[in-house]
């Protein structure tokens, strides 16, 4: 490729041999020579590489794929970021793919406003049995402070891979946390939402396949972030913003409150509980949580056999 790349998509992959093509050919079967394609394969141990070899027979040299020792996700990213050439990255699950025809209008977009941080797109939910809804991108607000509190504390920001541009630039200041293996997307979007303008795109860039065993969905692997995530979702933010951590604190406490109930560790609950009260009181008055901790407080222990 003779000159640089303006938009590079990135998919990350860990056995989903099965579904992998579709995201590929969602990628390929759109791009012009602006846009450029990185499959990284995180040491998959099902038939990904035949996949691979498959693919590469197919589309040649627009199909550039790399095999990783498994590190997880963030790591996969991370690489493939570093790989990447253009100012623009769009990180896609295997899982999931882009929606039909969108990317010439999207590059369009990026040529036109080349210096925006972050591109917000609707997606398109897909269930299980077939079923889709349309998910619009949310109102950003125009001060970052208030984008941080929209995103993390009133969740009114939501937003996902497949469905959002990044500056590649960003995500070269902020890598995806290598060591943690659940909600790490939560500090880089936390970073990337409040660094530089936010533009909103009316228009559904993904198709994001949901299934039960979904790592988003797993709740031991969030119990074992547990309170990590809180600093590392501050760590790389200015000082302006750091006002916000001991709500988000106490949040974090009252999600790993509900999460450690909802898996029968009542002992970690209660510690949960404790520590969102000690971060915050106000926690007191968000009922909901209040009236499961006053039932878990309630509720005789039971005694060690």
């Amino acid at each position: 490729m003779s000159a640089k790349p303006l938009l590079s998509v990135i998919i990350p992959t860990y056995n989903y041999a099965g579904v992998l093509p579709r995201a590929v050919e969602s990628v390929l079967s759109q791009a012009s020579p602006e846009v450029e394609l990185w499959v990284v394969d995180d040491g998959s141990t099902d038939d990904t590489p035949a996949v691979f070899a498959a693919l590469s027979q197919r589309h040649g040299a627009a199909f550039q794929g790399v095999r990783q020792t498994n590190a997880g996700p963030s790591a996969a990213r991370n690489n493939g970021v570093q790989l990447a050439q253009g100012r623009y990255v769009l990180l896609l699950d295997a899982d999931d793919e882009l929606a039909p025809g969108v990317l010439p209008d999207l590059c369009e977009r990026l040529r036109q406003q080349p210096d925006v941080g972050l591109w917000l797109a609707g997606h398109v939910a897909v269930q299980p049995d077939g079923r889709e809804r349309e998910h619009p991108a949310s109102t950003v607000p125009a001060d970052s402070l208030d984008r941080l509190r929209g995103y993390l504390l009133d969740k009114q920001i939501a937003l996902s891979h497949g469905s959002c541009v990044f500056l590649r630039e960003l995500l070269l200041e902020r890598p995806y946390p290598e060591h943690l293996r659940h909600s790490e997307d939560i500090p880089v979007f936390a970073y990337c939402l409040t660094q530089r303008q936010v533009v909103v795109l009316d228009s559904m860039l993904a198709r994001i396949h949901k299934h039960p065993g979904s790592l988003r969905h797993n709740a031991e692997a969030a119990r074992k972030v547990g309170l990590t995530l809180v600093d590392e979702v501050f760590v790389k933010l200015p000082a302006s913003l750091q006002l916000l951590k001991p709500a988000y604190r106490a949040q974090r406490c009252l999600s790993l409150f509900r999460t450690c109930l909802l898996a029968g560790d009542q002992d970690s609950a209660r510690d949960y509980y404790r520590e969102a009260l000690r971060t915050d009181w106000r926690v007191l008055f968000k009922l909901s949580y209040s009236r499961k901790a006053l039932r878990l407080w309630l509720k005789p222990k039971k005694n060690p056999v």
